[in-house]
């Protein structure tokens, strides 16, 4: 879901793409993985690849790339922003990391066996994106885009989601909201895999601080909804005291480009 409607919608929309640099570190720390089945599946259709040329894009400060690390993947990352390329090159040394977006992206054509992106395809720009997407695919090739979400099916988690709403919060897409698509590629599938993030109280309102609606707001309004985000936990049986299961699912989509010409 892009920003649309009206000029401060946009707006809004445009400073929370651009807002996660700033917290680059907190970011690393804090955020979750994503669940390994979930990389795997996406993967599927270059399966017999024994180690393929993945593209991160919108890399951030590496994420989705350790779990591509982790299955035998060889991952190259692209990534707009200069806070989170560096935060990447500190933790992953030894793999290219190259300053770029997924509209223009810096790599030659036909030069990976997959491209993924890893809380970041909202924030394409499609009808730019996905050509350039099939340009450095191979024959093949498989794009595929990842979201870890909150499981407001457990009433904890629900409630968390109502308090930790901010002014720059968006509404939720729709459940049945239909799958992207493209003529350069297969019509796309879904696939939900269940997930889980070890929290304490204070860690999970650190992971919540690097959302990009917390991030935008005003600081003193920031440091209000953090504060009321940290008393709910703390005021919560399920949360208050230790360490506890953070539930998630890593939502995946993914499709085969069609080679033309």
């Amino acid at each position: 879901m892009r920003g649309d409607g009206d000029a401060a919608a946009r707006d809004r929309w445009a400073r929370r793409a651009r807002s996660f640099g700033t917290q680059a570190a907190i970011y690393a720390e804090h955020r979750p993985d994503y669940a390994a089945a979930a990389i795997r599946w996406a993967l599927e259709p270059v399966g017999a690849i024994e180690a393929p040329a993945v593209l991160d894009l919108g890399a951030g400060t590496g994420k989705l790339t350790d779990g591509l690390l982790a299955v035998g993947a060889e991952p190259v990352a692209v990534e707009p922003d200069a806070s989170m390329r560096a935060e990447f090159v500190r933790r992953h040394p030894a793999v290219t990391m190259l300053a770029g977006t997924a509209e223009e992206i810096p790599l030659p054509d036909d030069s990976v066996d997959a491209v993924v992106a890893g809380q970041a395809f909202h924030w394409f720009e499609q009808a730019r994106a996905f050509p350039e997407i099939a340009r450095v695919l191979r024959p093949g090739g498989v794009f595929a885009a990842f979201w870890n979400i909150e499981d407001g099916t457990v009433e904890w988690v629900a409630g968390l989601q109502r308090v930790a709403r901010s002014p720059a919060s968006m509404p939720a897409p729709p459940a049945d909201e239909p799958l992207p698509g493209h003529p350069l590629f297969v019509p796309f599938e879904k696939a939900v895999f269940a997930h889980a993030q070890r929290r304490t109280a204070d860690s999970l309102v650190e992971t919540i601080g690097t959302h990009s609606h917390t991030v935008v707001i005003p600081a003193d309004q920031r440091a209000a909804l953090l504060g009321r985000i940290g008393d709910y936990l703390r005021g919560r049986p399920e949360t208050a005291t230790g360490e506890f299961d953070y539930p998630l699912h890593t939502e995946v989509i993914r499709a085969v480009g069609v080679r033309v010409g």
